[in-house]
């Protein structure tokens, strides 16, 4: 084996997704490649902390608000709608009485419609999120209160 060829086993390595390699020629030559596992450190800068004075009220409003009321969770990842089609009213707006079981919004998931229901009675406060924004698993949703 030259050069040329561990050099090409190296770089064919560098881009797999393979941690470590071991290999034995019938001529008798062994070869074994590991990589270094490099950690990457994330950081996270909260939102309240870049944002204009404004936007850091409206922010602190929200925490508010996220304290006083039952929060509806996302029960899946999807794409929120809150209402049935393009032309149609929302299900449910701010200051809307809400009775347990009431269609608060749709999350489509997978090409499926998949309507939420409130599981509370109640006035809702606050909608979390925007029509047609993607939602993950436990986003926020709903402040009924």
């Amino acid at each position: 084996m030259d050069y040329k060829d561990i050099k090409k086993l190296m770089d064919d390595m560098g881009q797999s997704k393979l941690s470590e390699v071991e290999i034995e020629f019938p001529d008798g030559t062994k070869v074994s490649l590991k990589k270094n596992e490099e950690t990457k450190i994330v950081s996270e800068i909260p939102q309240t902390a870049v944002s204009t004075p404004g936007q850091a009220e409206t922010a602190s409003k929200q925490e508010e608000k996220k304290l006083e009321g039952n929060v509806v969770k996302s029960p899946m990842v999807g794409t929120f709608y809150s209402k049935s089609s393009p032309t149609a009213e929302s299900f449910v707006k701010i200051g809307s009485k809400v009775k347990k079981g009431d269609t608060l919004c749709i999350i489509e998931a997978m090409k499926l419609m998949n309507e939420i229901e409130s599981e509370f009675d109640g006035e809702v406060v606050d909608i979390l999120v925007h029509d047609e924004e993607a939602v993950d698993y436990g986003k926020e949703l709903f402040i009924i209160k």
